[in-house]
């Protein structure tokens, strides 16, 4: 890390866990060449915007973000990346106050580029985009947070027909094992106890190395002092009995799935083009709660797809309704300009979007606290985060159930025991320690 520093950096992340871990990456690059985080209060030199573009809102949320951070910082230098600078690279350039933009590849080159647009304030910005065949840029951080993220994987090889990714992150690509447990082993020297693996679509993880998912499971598996591991989003057609059965055995992978699942009816999911039926689905699930009746099963779902009609939604409800999950993470479906999903005919009107949305989170609503209040009373192994100003200190058990406990600073970064003892009104749990 450079002694002196130049500049300061004020970074705004939207999206997913991989966004989060490559802001990591971007800010370590930065510090290196002295542009570190601006103090609280402070007016930052640089503001990154890593942005999502999985759906219409999160665009317009990242333009929203873009739009604000100029007009609070008038004489910053907005930097632009992520997906949506990927597939739009020209709309967000045209957004007054953008000086850089750059494509999801090009992040591990943001030093770089600042460094000179620092030095050259008047030139005018040259904005481009990426070849679609990219090498693979593994990242291991932690940003502000007591976990780390570890990217084993980018890019995805599924044309989903909704989906717009492979487009923004092109084909899939891997770190290899070797490479990816020494991250890990850094971590561990670093003082990091838990690890979440991370990819656009890691279940795909080796395609071109050769190697397989579930190896580089048991390899991180064997990684002195790291204490937990938990599996991101991994789709449930790639989620093999093997990798159940090993989580469910493991020293440190944790009893937490995310599985996407999109929609529960079959007809909807064929139009969707998912690679996948419900009948599979619900068999993964029952797998996991098989091996571990004790696990925690996050589900996406995508409601008011095209051709997802009234008859197919209740169906779908239904279904989910029928299956032990634990959390849904709705949205409603949002138009994408080049996909395939734009063929079908059926369309959903927006207000019905929202209705069917919000059924779904309140059945997500009453699914976790059910679970949840199931584990009232009992101990489990909680590890603890750094507590942010006058909030409780916090942290989830091993089967993800977030706690507060009161803070002390000698608990951050340590699994201790507690009690579960009360369930509050946003679903996490007053906890006492043992």
């Amino acid at each position: 890390m450079s002694d002196k520093v130049l500049h300061t950096v004020h970074f705004e992340t939207l999206g997913c866990k991989l966004n989060f871990s490559e802001t990591a990456t971007m800010g370590k690059l930065l510090a290196q060449r002295g542009i570190v985080p601006v103090p609280e209060g402070q007016v930052p030199d640089v503001c990154v915007v890593n942005t999502c573009s999985v759906t219409e809102l999160a665009d317009k949320k990242g333009r929203q973000h873009i739009r604000s951070l100029v007009k609070r910082f008038p004489e910053a230098l907005v930097v632009v990346t992520g997906c949506y600078a990927q597939l739009k690279s020209e709309q967000i350039a045209a957004i007054p106050g953008v000086d850089i933009v750059l494509g999801s590849e090009q992040k591990n080159d943001i030093a770089l580029y600042v460094e000179r647009w620092l030095a050259e304030r008047e030139q005018q910005v040259a904005v481009t985009r990426t070849p679609l065949i990219r090498k693979f840029s593994p990242s291991c951080e932690c940003g502000d947070r007591t976990r780390y993220w570890l990217k084993v994987q980018d890019g995805c090889d599924y044309y989903c027909s909704y989906c717009t990714i492979p487009l923004a992150r092109g084909r899939s690509r891997s770190g290899t094992i070797a490479d990816l447990v020494a991250q890990a082993r850094q971590v561990a020297r670093d003082g990091g106890r838990e690890i979440v693996i991370t990819g656009v679509n890691i279940g795909d993880f080796g395609k071109n190395t050769g190697e397989a998912f579930i190896d580089l499971l048991r390899a991180l598996d064997q990684v002195p002092d790291i204490e937990r591991y938990r599996i991101s989003s991994i789709e449930p057609d790639l989620l093999t009995d093997e990798v159940i059965d090993f989580v469910a055995g493991s020293r440190a992978f944790m009893p937490h799935f995310h599985i996407p699942l999109q929609c529960g009816n079959d007809e909807v999911l064929r139009l969707m083009r998912r690679h996948y039926d419900r009948d599979l689905f619900a068999r993964k699930v029952e797998r996991c709660k098989q091996a571990m009746p004790h696990c925690f099963i996050g589900v996406d779902v995508m409601v008011g797809s095209r051709g997802e009609t009234d008859e197919f939604f209740e169906d779908s409800y239904r279904f989910i309704e029928s299956l032990p999950l634990q959390h849904l993470h709705v949205f409603p479906y949002s138009e994408r300009p080049g996909t395939l999903a734009l063929r079908i005919p059926v369309v959903v009107p927006q207000q019905v979007k929202q209705q069917r949305a919000a059924r779904m989170i309140a059945l997500s609503d009453r699914m976790q606290r059910r679970f949840i209040e199931q584990y009232l009373g009992a101990v489990r192994p909680v590890l603890l985060e750094q507590p942010h100003a006058d909030a409780p200190m916090h942290g989830f058990t091993d089967n993800y159930i977030r706690v507060n406990v009161s803070p002390d600073e000698r608990l951050v970064n340590r699994v201790v025991d507690v009690k579960l003892l009360t369930l509050n009104d946003d679903l996490t749990v007053e906890a006492q320690l043992i």
